[in-house]
Parts: structure tokens; C-alpha cells; sequence
């Protein structure tokens, strides 16, 4: 007769990988506050009203320093085959543009090639390196004058919307030497002889959006 051995629990020895440990795991990535979805239908016809926003943590664009680069920047890529910057303004932390082009591959290689442009030179005047704008740049297709008059007020005047006190119109835009003001604008020190912007070629942004009346300059925009 054989005698039967006593059966053991095995014991399992804790592992020191696998479960919840701060820190752990596939590295989140911070989400993008634009959407990727497809592009709205775009013709030639209609301008772009661009927006361009900064990583946080970055001193003010608007200081003299960092808004001499975005000039420079703006003045090498405002006009190449297929892409025009016509309008724009600097806030603190985003650029407003509007832009025109002759399809969306050309706005695309203009506007990132802008970026490359404003990244370079931020990265060198701040000394450090990596990625400066935040997200994929948001466009707004604008297709009629009414749109278009919204936009050119809401560009060139949004430094009121962020609670900027200035004297006239915004220094830090296209302002000064926009010629849709009621009443021209004078010209001071810092007023650029020839502006870093092309000029607008479609109807909209040329004659079009003149039906509405000019812009004042005590205009404030209301939205985007």
C-alpha cells in the first residue's frame, strides 16, 4: 500500500512588474485643442481667416523682441506661388492671419513654412530648442463680404477683445497700414514704410466687403 503525499499550495512569488505604478506605462500625449477632422470645401474665390497659437509657457509675442522676428518671419513668407498673407495680428500667445491661395496644398506649405520660419527664430532669440506652436493651425473658409468685413474687424481689432489698451489702432498688426479705415490712421515711428503682408487679389477681401461700410477704429469685434 503506497502512502499518498500531502498536497501543497504552490506559492506564487509577487512580481514586481504589471499592474497601476505612477508613472508607468505608454506616455500620455496632450491632446490637440484643434480637431483632426477634413478641412471645410475651400475655392480660390474665398479668403482664410487663420489662427496660429503657442505652446504655454513662452514670453508675451507682442514684446518688441519677439515681434520682430514675427515681422521679419511674415515679411520672407508672406507671398509665395499659390499664398498670400494679407491681413494679420499678434496677441500674446496666437497669431490671427488672413490669407488667400489657390488651393488648400498651397496654403498648407505657406503656412507651415511660416511656422518654420517664426519657430527658427523664436528658438534662437529664447536660446532653447523643440516645438513652439501648440496645435495644427485652425482656418475659417469666408465666403461672403459680410464674413469677410467680420473678419478684417476681428483681426486687425483684436487686440481690444484681449483688453489691450493702445493708442489708435493695434501697433502689433497690419493696422496701420490698412487702407479700409474711415478715417486713416496716423502714422507713427514704429509704422513699417512698406508692410511684411501681400496684396489681396480676390474680390472679397479687395472690393467685396467694402458693401458693409469701412471699419472705425473704435470698433470692437464681437466673435470669431
Amino acid at each position: 500500500m503506497t502512502r499518498r503525499r500531502k498536497l501543497e499550495q504552490l506559492r506564487l512569488d509577487r512580481r514586481s512588474w504589471g499592474g497601476y505604478r505612477p508613472g508607468a506605462g505608454r506616455p500620455r500625449t496632450r491632446r490637440s485643442r484643434v480637431p483632426h477632422r477634413p478641412r471645410a470645401e475651400f475655392r480660390h474665390r474665398f479668403p482664410l481667416h487663420v489662427t496660429l497659437r503657442l505652446r504655454q509657457g513662452f514670453a508675451s509675442l507682442r514684446r518688441p523682441a519677439p515681434y520682430a522676428v514675427l515681422v521679419r518671419s511674415l515679411a520672407r513668407g508672406c507671398e509665395r506661388r499659390g499664398f498670400r498673407i494679407v491681413e494679420y495680428s499678434v496677441q500674446s500667445n496666437h497669431v490671427h492671419l488672413l490669407v488667400e491661395g489657390s488651393d488648400r496644398d498651397r496654403i498648407a506649405r505657406g503656412i507651415q513654412g511660416l511656422c518654420v520660419r517664426i519657430a527658427r527664430g523664436l528658438n534662437r532669440l529664447w536660446g532653447r530648442k523643440g516645438t513652439v506652436f501648440a496645435d495644427r493651425y485652425h482656418d475659417r473658409v469666408l465666403r461672403t463680404p459680410r464674413e469677410v468685413r467680420n473678419a478684417l474687424l476681428y483681426v486687425l481689432q483684436n487686440c481690444r477683445r484681449h483688453g489691450v489698451r493702445v493708442w489708435g489702432v493695434d501697433p502689433c498688426s497690419s493696422a496701420p497700414t490698412f487702407d479700409g479705415w474711415k478715417t486713416a490712421p496716423r502714422r507713427s515711428a514704429t509704422t513699417p514704410a512698406r508692410p511684411p503682408t501681400a496684396l489681396a487679389r480676390t474680390w472679397l477681401l479687395t472690393r467685396g466687403w467694402r458693401r458693409h461700410g469701412l471699419l472705425a477704429s473704435t470698433e470692437t469685434p464681437r466673435g470669431a
